[in-house]
């Protein structure tokens, strides 16, 4: 079966979307806290490549986790892919602290 090439042409174009969007930035579970660690407010985490997603982009896409007034602030990266996946190998965990 050949495919005529316009068809073609708009399966390459809609893989190459989904490829892309597969390489977004997307929350996860969290680290837990070091013994001894406290924190103002709850935690989020988010995956990404840092290859592709800017600091700027994590950072957004924590805060997006957060509830209102709160501000999400790094606590830690890891690379462990127990909770992230091979293409977004980077979890990096923020804390919500209250007053934004």
């Amino acid at each position: 079966m050949k495919l005529a090439p316009a068809r073609a042409f708009g399966l390459l174009c809609a893989l190459a979307l989904t490829a892309c969007s597969a390489l977004q930035p997307y929350p996860t579970y969290p680290a837990a806290a070091l013994p001894g660690e406290t924190d103002p407010g709850p935690r989020v985490a988010i995956c990404y490549d840092t290859l592709v997603s800017s600091l700027d982009q994590v950072k957004a896409a924590a805060q997006q986790e957060c509830a209102a007034n709160t501000e999400a602030t790094a606590v830690r990266a890891d690379w462990h892919l127990d909770y992230c996946p091979l293409l977004l190998p980077v979890r990096a965990t923020f804390v919500c602290s209250p007053g934004k």
